[in-house]
């Protein structure tokens, strides 16, 4: 979130004073729904270089598949909870038992794929981190570790994928991910950082 200068606390230490974010010009795909304009302001096209954070995205935009966004925003808590707070060397380990678990659990989307996709996809996780150190320096090969910022001006110019996301596709099926499809890939990009898509007319491009 961008700042408007420095302020000093009770105990002398500088901090950051926020810029209100009230009516400011926003991408208009988020709306005014509360969670939906936070995801938007503070996370969204924000670089991300955790790797509990790049998987926590991989679970929840392979969950979205066939769903909106905000859906999957709205069960994130749960999601964090029944999926060991995205631990993916814990998920890795989950067995039958954890599955029928997560499909007997109303909090998250009980599709038997999508979890059976998840699960997979951490062991598929693991083993990239163990040929590139982390996943994080896997993904942001592909942009030679510089985001792609865009400055596109109406949101009916935002793709639905690109040939980045159609090479990274490629790729993570190759590594035998699931639910990975060009469309998700792209999804996850924009979550990430890895590509900024705010419209110049938003506060956050």
């Amino acid at each position: 979130m961008s700042t408007i200068g420095v302020g000093v606390n009770d105990a002398g230490v500088k901090k950051r004073r926020q810029r209100p974010t009230k009516n400011k010009i926003r991408c208009g795909w988020c709306g005014t729904d509360p969670l939906y304009v936070r995801y938007h302001d503070r996370e969204w096209g924000v670089p991300v270089h955790s790797d509990r954070r790049m998987f926590e995205f991989l679970v929840l935009e392979s969950a979205q598949a066939g769903l909106s966004w905000i859906t999957v925003l709205r069960k994130r808590a749960a999601y964090r909870q029944a999926f060991a707070d995205f631990d993916y060397h814990r998920v890795a380990k989950f067995t039958a038992r954890d599955r029928r678990r997560l499909l007997s659990n109303p909090g998250i989307i009980r599709n038997r794929q999508k979890i059976t996709a998840a699960i997979n996809n951490a062991k598929r996780f693991l083993e990239v981190r163990q040929e590139f150190g982390t996943f994080s320096r896997y993904l942001w090969a592909f942009v030679h570790r510089r985001p792609i910022v865009n400055r596109r001006r109406q949101l009916k110019h935002l793709p639905g994928t690109t040939p980045l996301a159609e090479k990274i596709s490629a790729d993570l099926k190759r590594r035998g991910f699931q639910f990975m499809g060009p469309t998700i890939v792209y999804a996850h990009l924009q979550a990430t950082g890895v590509v900024n898509d705010h419209l110049v007319t938003c506060w956050r491009a």
